[in-house]
């Protein structure tokens, strides 16, 4: 059997295709599903789907594979799935990264990655036949395993949150917001390529570790993490983000300020209103929360739904990109805004990503 060799991202999506965290997504994107999404934000059956999910090659690798039925997928020389290729395929990426990141500007992360690709796409079928197994594979569960958890400890509504970040006091304000209204919090950090000056994946473990172990209710709380790409694709990706947590079980998603988003490129509450466009549709509720800070007149976390002082001089907005500068500066956190204990448990961890990885 003609075989493909993967490298880890590609491997990583592979896994997620096979364990179900993409459904109903059952391969790599083919041309037809490509535009789709791209053009309607859903596959061409109608499902919700805002974002590709593409296995690139390279054109001497399309020759090998084009008349191929099928193809073993390797990594590191195993067989680890398989691929029934569909179709081959190339886009006008400038023009797709407009409409997928609202910019085609290189500066952009996850323009600069999609751009980095390989010239040629495949679709097709895949079967995962060998789970990962890297070092941050330990801290992972599967869509069946979650579903499994929550329903032996009987929670009917699941939130689910996504952060790419160590905690802080405004992530730990929205969970706490999140178990006044559910039975349970599902906290499935990203680990997954992430841009230079990101947290390492071990740095978001130790912080939450600390975080649910010490001051959340650790029955109530289920950590695990999700290795798939980071893509910065803000309301886009909002709304592929409560699709895969829909697929581990989870009832309601938690949609913030600048959800998935990098710099400036989208609006602090773009991703409520797109996923607005979709209520009804996600197969998930989406708890749209604002953005906490801390208020010294209020003397606590609080949004500018709750705060009469918002914009006021005094208020002090919290963060990721604020903490990492603080941290990068080797200065302590004001602990009102991130818990002494969490920064404690990040020392003698590796904290930034030096290279994008």
């Amino acid at each position: 059997m003609i075989s493909l060799e993967l490298d880890r991202d590609q491997y990583l999506e592979l896994e997620k295709i096979g364990l179900g965290a993409f459904a109903p997504l059952d391969g790599f994107m083919n041309e037809q599903q490509f535009r789709s999404v791209v053009d309607d934000m859903r596959l061409p059956g109608g499902a919700v789907f805002p974002l590709p999910v593409l296995l690139s090659v390279t054109e001497a690798e399309a020759a090998r594979l084009h008349d191929a039925g099928e193809v073993a997928l390797t990594f590191g020389g195993e067989t680890v799935g398989r691929l029934w290729p569909s179709d081959f395929y190339r886009v006008d990426r400038p023009a797709a990264a407009k409409q997928i990141f609202r910019t085609d500007d290189r500066k952009h992360p996850g323009v600069a990655y999609f751009y980095d690709l390989a010239p040629v796409f495949v679709g097709g079928r895949v079967e995962l036949l060998k789970r990962a197994r890297f070092d941050i594979s330990a801290d992972e569960l599967t869509p069946s395993e979650t579903r499994t958890i929550f329903a032996e400890r009987g929670w009917r509504r699941v939130v689910g949150f996504q952060t790419r970040n160590v905690p802080h006091r405004a992530h730990e304000y929205l969970q706490r917001v999140a178990l006044e209204h559910a039975d349970g919090l599902f906290v499935q950090p990203l680990v997954g390529r992430k841009r230079a000056g990101d947290y390492t994946p071990q740095a978001v473990m130790a912080g939450y570790r600390a975080l649910v172990g010490g001051f959340l209710p650790r029955e109530r709380v289920v950590l695990g993490i999700l290795s798939t790409i980071m893509r910065y694709a803000g309301p886009r990706e909002a709304v592929f983000h409560a699709l895969i947590r829909r697929n581990y079980g989870c009832t309601h998603f938690i949609v913030g300020r600048d959800h998935a988003g990098v710099g400036d490129w989208y609006g602090l509450y773009d991703a409520h209103e797109l996923t607005r466009r979709f209520d009804g549709d996600l197969g998930i509720q989406i708890m749209r929360l604002h953005g906490p800070y801390f208020c010294p007149d209020c003397d606590g976390i609080v949004t500018e739904q709750t705060c009469p002082h918002y914009g006021g001089p005094a208020t002090r907005q919290i963060s990721g990109t604020d903490m990492r500068r603080i941290l990068v500066e080797g200065e302590k956190p004001d602990p009102r805004l991130m818990r002494p204990e969490i920064v404690a448990a990040l020392r003698g961890v590796p904290l930034f990503i030096e290279e994008n990885q």
